[in-house]
């Protein structure tokens, strides 16, 4: 038999053997056959199943092909009447709840707080308990406990100098009697340190200092190890100051160590129990804000113990606030907006550490950045960065992302959030939520719009709108996460200064504002470079890590 193609047949040899048919209906698939044939295509068709690998069963003749169709529409209407029949919104979200837990290897922070937000039950109005029968906590979900811990185990791993003194330290207990009150992000990384504090001894009773940057599976997973928690994502102005009162007011306890960022809950001590100062041996601050704020106390002659400015050591201000915010500000706009960084006029207000790394990470990206600072030195720095020092008010009106990074307050206030071009992204990398003047969009005039968790559109009467990142609270903790190497080394600095204050002899600390000893700081940072795989050639020191950590523990 002749299989030599037809001249008419020849021209199909030239294009892919798989043809793709458009239309629903049979009658049309039919009519694209039959026009296909009287074209002189060939009577078989390859399927389109690229796992077959027999090739005869990949031979379909035209008959066949409509037969295959027919069958297919069938099973198409089975499956539309059986979605039909599916269960309501209610219904689907326990649906959800049930195929997502079922799969436990799957399963991340993102998923859980989109679990935990179907459930609009405030946390407060909850009684719950752990597998122990303890229910002195306040979280959104203690069921979600077994996803926390894994998180946490994970953190472990990027937390060399943290475990290597949780290692070391437990059995001498430096930490013995120590009842710490903290007020942070709880986050995977703030639990290793949470739970290294009470491997060295120490009783802790925790709030969150940000109310979106909480990790309700990690809470839970604390929760569930016998910690007294009170933190959820999402919490309202009243319930995070709720939270701080219920660490703080608690009958037959009383902190003697505050752990502290932002100032929130040392703020709220000195204003609601004064008379816990007389036995607080001293308070540790993380942040900016806070270090100001123990700066004005102690101007006012109203600071009552020592306070250890871990702020401003010099590890945690080139770790932390450079390096954290260089990778971490890139993937909280990522994941909120979407937006492509290339070509992108972004002006960076405050040129500190935080806004050096915000900088460097947007410019990497092929951004236009400009400049906004008031300090002449790191001015000075940005000119030497390559960076255009720019007044706000000079380009307010044609950038394309506004990002505050000072610590300070009305940074951006209504009259420059009333010339920003429509569609401009405005977010806060600083501490607190003072730099942007949220206050003054929520009058009448303007519209509120929310678009997903933590991104809002502001419309003014025009049309005209902005997008407003977490409610001009920190950017990364809140929409995003931080890279838990750097969290290491801050949470190890906060470790090693809860253990200096808490053990120093009385008189070596008037009530005033220290800085961390240079000495301290050098002891984490060799920790980390003798574990560390990314600072294995750094360590220029030949201390063994047991040696470095017991100085650590026994600094004085």
């Amino acid at each position: 038999m002749d299989h030599t193609p037809t001249a008419a047949q020849s021209k199909w040899l030239c294009v892919p053997q798989t043809i793709r048919l458009s239309g629903s209906g049979s009658l049309e698939v039919n009519q694209q056959l039959e026009t296909l044939a009287s074209q002189g295509a060939p009577q078989c068709w390859g399927s389109m199943n690229p796992d077959q690998t027999d090739r005869s069963s990949h031979i379909w003749s035209i008959e066949e092909t409509k037969f295959a169709h027919r069958t297919m529409q069938i099973q198409f209407a089975d499956q539309k009447q059986e979605f039909n029949k599916r269960p309501s919104k209610i219904g689907r979200r326990s649906l959800s709840r049930s195929i997502s837990q079922s799969s436990t290897d799957s399963y991340s922070s993102a998923a859980s707080y989109t679990d935990s937000s179907d459930d609009e039950t405030s946390p407060r109005d909850k009684q719950q308990k752990n597998s122990k029968g303890n229910g002195d906590f306040c979280i959104k979900n203690i069921k979600q406990a077994d996803f926390g811990r894994r998180e946490i185990e994970i953190a472990e791993q990027e937390m060399p100098a943290l475990m290597a003194l949780r290692k070391r330290a437990q059995g001498e207990k430096p930490l013995a009697g120590a009842k710490v009150v903290g007020c942070t992000h709880i986050t995977a990384q703030t639990a290793v340190l949470m739970e290294t504090l009470s491997a060295l001894g120490a009783q802790c009773r925790w709030a969150a200092c940000n109310i979106y940057s909480t990790q309700n599976e990690v809470a839970a997973a604390l929760a569930e190890g016998g910690f007294s928690v009170f933190a959820w994502k999402g919490e309202s102005e009243d319930d995070f100051w709720w939270c701080i009162d219920r660490c703080v007011n608690v009958e037959g306890w009383q902190p003697n160590m505050i752990l502290d960022d932002g100032g929130d809950l040392t703020h709220w001590i000195y204003k609601k129990y004064p008379n816990m100062f007389k036995k607080i041996k001293g308070i540790v601050e993380e942040s900016v804000t806070g270090v100001h704020r123990l700066y004005q106390l102690s101007k006012a002659g109203k600071l009552c113990v020592p306070a250890m400015n871990v702020n401003d050591s010099v590890t945690k201000q080139k770790f932390d606030n450079l390096y954290c915010c260089r990778e971490s500000i890139l993937d909280g706009l990522k994941r909120t907006t979407d937006v492509m960084f290339g070509g992108k006029q972004v002006v960076v207000c405050g040129y500190g550490e935080v806004g050096k790394g915000c900088c460097a990470a947007l410019k990497a990206m092929g951004s236009i950045v400009y400049v906004t600072e008031i300090d002449p030195i790191c001015a000075l720095q940005a000119c030497m960065d390559g960076f255009r020092l720019v007044k706000l008010n000079e380009v307010i009106r044609q950038v394309d992302i506004v990002i505050t990074c000072t610590g300070n307050k009305n940074v951006v206030v209504r009259e420059y959030l009333d010339r920003m071009k429509n569609g401009c992204i405005v977010c806060n990398m600083g501490h607190s939520n003072t730099e942007i003047d949220v206050a003054s969009l929520r009058t009448p005039e303007l519209t509120w719009e929310r678009v997903r968790s933590q991104v809002d559109h502001v419309i003014w009467p025009d049309g005209k709108r902005i997008v407003l990142l977490a409610e001009g609270r920190l950017l990364n903790l809140s929409c995003s996460t931080v890279p838990t190497f750097v969290l290491s080394i801050t949470a190890t600095t906060q470790a090693l200064a809860l253990i200096e204050l808490y053990n120093a002899p009385e008189g070596r600390y008037k009530q005033d504002v220290y800085l961390l000893p240079k000495k301290m700081g050098k002891i984490y940072l060799i920790i980390h470079s003798r574990i560390s795989t990314v600072f294995a050639y750094l360590c220029m020191y030949a201390y063994s890590v047991q040696h470095v950590v017991s100085i650590a523990c026994h600094i004085s």
